[in-house]
């Protein structure tokens, strides 16, 4: 058995002029959530139907359990569980029929399983598909994608759209399938609190480039957010080697939040040596502060330091 479940290495994707992907490294071993975020049209959807097989690598490689997906779908397809955002669940069957067909493409599946999961999400046998509410619909999606019990789960902007108690749903399956049964879950969503609450390891991805993919524990360590407060008010701080952007903390200009990746005692020197500035606030930096952090330096607008400024050696006021 491969070690790994998918291994990704150097995919480059183009539509036309576009570039989707661009020399994408992605591995994910067994028995993790594996947080996949990033803007819409950043590359989510395209990676994994790569993963999919449903497009083909244009340069570099994709193995999933070892295997291309392209040269062997069944191979591929029968152990992965598949949830996306469209859902696209027939809607002239019924639950019941609906469960029927998905049944018999997938040798693994468990009857007893996929029985706990209709009761758990309230689903009628006899209801039509088409009459489903979104959030049920959703559940119904998740059922065929779980029913199997697959070795890898995808979900592809699973709540996008759905109330809290659907999305609460489809967070409380995925924790249920990695803490019982130790499989692997890829979860990608521009969601970043949700992803921050199941995920063990993130990767961003941002205009077909992955920016950054480390352990979740290990990003929130190196990354913090600091408060500086000016005496007077000024158009930006000054630049400091390790912040990743700055951000108006009021309408004055005399606060200024700054997301950082480095050690604290660096930025902490930087602004001691400032004279008139004084920290007035610190913490752990959230996963959503991090990537609109990074998304400064590739391309975004936004009101704060740029890139260049970001790497510059620190200065005096």
């Amino acid at each position: 058995m491969n070690k790994s479940v998918v291994e990704v290495s150097g995919l480059t994707r183009r539509f036309g002029a576009r570039t989707a992907l661009s020399s994408v490294d992605l591995s994910m071993a067994r028995g993790a959530v594996y947080g996949l975020v990033g803007a819409n049209g950043a590359g989510k959807t395209t990676l994994i139907k790569h993963l999919l097989g449903l497009l083909r690598a244009e340069s570099g490689s994709v193995r999933v359990f070892g295997l291309d997906p392209v040269a062997d779908p069944v191979g591929v397809l029968s152990r992965i569980g598949y949830l996306s955002e469209e859902n696209d669940v027939p809607g002239w069957m019924s639950v019941d029929e609906l469960i029927r067909y998905s049944r018999a493409f997938y040798p693994a599946w468990d009857d007893v399983y996929c029985e706990e999961l209709r009761q758990a999400f309230a689903l009628d046998l006899a209801a039509k598909v088409k009459s489903l509410s979104k959030g049920q619909k959703a559940r119904a999606g998740l059922l065929i994608a779980l029913a199997h019990r697959p070795e890898l789960l995808v979900l592809d902007e699973p709540s996008s759209g759905l109330d809290p108690i659907v999305r609460r749903d489809i967070l409380g399956a995925v924790l249920r399938t990695i803490a019982h049964e130790g499989r692997t879950v890829l979860f990608s969503s521009h969601l970043l609190e949700e992803v921050e609450q199941v995920a063990d390891h993130v990767t961003m991805i941002q205009q077909g480039r992955i920016t950054l993919s480390a352990p979740l524990d290990e990003i929130k360590q190196s990354h913090r957010f600091v408060t500086v407060r000016f005496a007077a008010p000024r158009p930006r701080p000054p630049a400091v080697a390790g912040v990743l952007s700055w951000d108006a903390a009021d309408d004055a200009g005399q606060e200024w939040t700054a997301i950082y990746r480095g050690r604290s005692d660096e930025l902490r020197a930087a602004v001691e040596a400032w004279k008139d500035a004084r920290i007035v606030g610190e913490g752990v930096a959230s996963l959503d502060q991090i990537f609109v952090a990074l998304a400064l330096g590739h391309g975004h607008g936004h009101k704060g330091t740029d890139a260049a400024a970001a790497a510059a050696p620190p200065t005096e006021p």
